[in-house]
């Protein structure tokens, strides 16, 4: 594995970005509609590969027996002075695509696209939230599929390993 570069070493077009770089490692609680609330253990990527864009990889797991739960990869985009594009892919069929802003520790996007493929997760909408303070990394997501509104899913709490 490479190391990540220092945050003062990054593209200059990073650095509002920057406060993300490192893996994060931690847990989360979710719920959706129909299922009972649950809790995982998470992992997050944030890696500088010398370009103007970041590197992310998601992963979580069952706290009973290790298995995996979720993941996702893909590409932090800044997209001007207070901006940013997200575009990620998961295994449950579907493609993300969001905008939003980033500033003083903190992001927040909204999906502006979602790909399905024939057997994907009906997911219609997603929208992210998460924050960086010291060590740490909280986030919030929530989620709509085609019965379901908008509706918080997941958050997790994370730190820098």
């Amino acid at each position: 594995m490479e190391p990540i570069l220092l945050p003062d070493r990054v593209h200059p077009d990073l650095a509002e970005l920057a406060f993300l770089l490192g893996t994060w490692v931690g847990g989360g609680e979710g719920e959706w509609p129909g299922t009972e609330p649950f809790t995982y253990g998470e992992e997050m990527r944030f890696e500088d590969v010398g370009d103007t864009f970041l590197a992310y990889a998601q992963r979580s797991w069952s706290l009973d027996d290790g298995s995996a739960i979720h993941l996702e990869r893909g590409f932090l985009r800044p997209a001007g002075p207070g901006r940013l594009e997200l575009v990620l892919a998961h295994p449950i069929g579907i493609t993300e695509v969001a905008e939003g802003t980033v500033g003083d520790g903190k992001l927040q996007v909204a999906s502006t696209a979602v790909g399905l493929t024939s057997t994907a997760s009906p997911v219609t909408e997603l929208r992210r939230r998460l924050e960086v303070q010291g060590s740490v990394l909280s986030y919030e997501l929530d989620m709509a599929m085609r019965d379901i509104p908008l509706t918080w899913h997941v958050r997790g709490r994370l730190t820098r390993s």
